[in-house]
């Protein structure tokens, strides 16, 4: 069992990848975090409504999210293939079907976002706050779709410093445009929890035209723009990414559920709810970025036709991640009150939300492996698999499981948290027994 533990020249493979896209997930969980703590200075109201608008952004933006997986996927593939005047034509297709699956999604979430929350929330004290800020980041679709599928390509081929240091540019962007656009800053002028939205669909455009000069630059050998993809290369990215945008709609579909339903329980759980998402962010994103180094490497070692090389770098990868999330949490299992106290000043609210800060840190290694698994399955072209274990725990067990015992029973917050963490250990159980069957050796990509 020792050598499942990465040593020597494979920790190193893993560090030279995996750690400029820690940094840049990293980075995007203390946004997170930023972005929360500024909100929260406008009060709960605020805050409950960018908690509920900002997840629900998340259900309008899954399906473009879920193309930077497919992308990767394919040019790590053909990088093991040491394919390198094609690497870029993945990218291409994945630029062209990020604006076609962007424009219907604006249009429909744009101007259906205040009958949405209206829908969504019961306080209309909340909605119309949570309604501006929801049409504000739909603008950014296009932006964030072209932005998943450029860092595809980059983690594709090794190159995730690129990936990394334009996020951390997006992110420096975002704070300031966001502190000076929701106080009034730097002459800006002082728009609140709208201001908020604003800054960041600004930041997210910045980004993209970052990722469009370095692949100029950098990627016109490898095929980037030098032609429109063909209809087999938009196929086969198709087939790749749709499962993966599915069960990434599904997720985000879910979590706006989710909160709708911890919305029936009452707006201080609502808005504690959101700080805990925040915080399982935090935690959960630099295991994203572990996972997306197992989907280059997994799928280049497949490119090679090494099955087994494939196996033991999920296996190193999950041990590694699983290790690294657990000394994370610690705060979080020894000193709940102070976490939330750098988001909340009343005491109800620290106790409402410190039984599931405790067990959020208790168990998260063990979710952690199961979000790696489930990016080195991506990463081995077994998107449907992923979806359907992905779908069913979150839609037929977790969610019914939630509304019965939060607003129904009046187990409140926790009792829908204890039921979160039984669908997250049920789901790392299943994937890894699913990458030890390596059923997913012989997908061809």
């Amino acid at each position: 069992m020792k050598h499942y533990w990465p040593t020597g020249e494979r920790l190193k493979q893993i560090a030279i990848l995996a750690l400029p896209i820690m940094a840049g997930m990293m980075s995007q969980s203390l946004l997170n975090l930023v972005d929360t703590w500024m909100v929260s200075r406008l009060g709960s109201q605020a805050l409950a409504a960018v908690g509920m608008a900002s997840n629900t952004n998340y259900l309008a933006s899954a399906a473009v999210m879920g193309l930077g997986a497919g992308v990767q996927a394919m040019v790590a593939r053909r990088k093991g293939e040491d394919n390198e005047s094609i690497l870029a034509l993945p990218l291409n297709a994945g630029l062209l079907i990020a604006i076609a699956m962007a424009l219907p999604l604006f249009l429909i979430f744009y101007f259906g976002a205040t009958p949405l929350m209206g829908f969504l929330l019961n306080d209309p004290a909340v909605t119309p706050m949570a309604a501006s800020y929801f049409a504000i980041r739909t603008v950014g679709l296009f932006a964030l779709g072209m932005n998943f599928s450029f860092r595809g390509y980059w983690n594709g081929i090794n190159r995730s410093m690129v990936y990394m240091r334009t996020l951390i540019f997006m992110h420096i962007c975002n704070i300031l445009l966001s502190y000076g656009l929701i106080f009034g800053a730097f002459s800006l002028p002082e728009l609140g929890v709208y201001g908020a939205g604003l800054g960041t669909t600004l930041a997210l455009y910045i980004a993209s035209i970052l990722y469009f000069i370095q692949c100029w630059m950098l990627s016109r050998g490898n095929g980037f723009l030098i032609a429109l993809p063909d209809l087999l290369q938009i196929k086969t990215t198709l087939k790749l990414a749709l499962p993966n945008s599915i069960q990434q709609v599904f997720f985000a579909g879910g979590l706006t559920v989710l909160f709708w339903i911890i919305a029936q329980v009452g707006t201080h759980e609502l808005a504690v709810g959101h700080v805990l998402i925040t915080l399982i962010l935090f935690l959960i994103l630099p295991s994203m970025g572990l996972g997306m180094a197992s989907t280059s490497l997994v799928s280049q070692a497949l490119g090679r036709k090494d099955i087994e090389d494939a196996f033991l770098w999920g296996v190193n990868i999950t041990l590694l991640g699983m290790v690294l999330l657990w000394a994370i949490a610690i705060p979080m299992i020894i000193i709940p009150d102070k976490v939330l106290g750098l988001f909340f000043y009343q005491a109800e609210l620290i106790e409402l939300g410190r039984l599931p800060v405790i067990i959020t840190g208790l168990f998260i290694g063990l979710d952690a492996g199961g979000m790696i698994l489930i990016q080195a399955l991506l990463g081995a072209g077994a998107s449907k698999t992923v979806m359907k274990i992905s779908i069913i725990l979150q839609w037929v067990f977790f969610l019914p499981c939630a509304y019965i015992v939060g607003p129904v029973l009046g187990y409140g917050l926790l009792g829908i948290w204890v039921f979160q963490l039984i669908q997250r250990l049920l789901q790392a159980m299943i994937m890894a027994k699913e990458w030890k069957s390596r059923r997913w050796g012989s997908i061809v990509i």
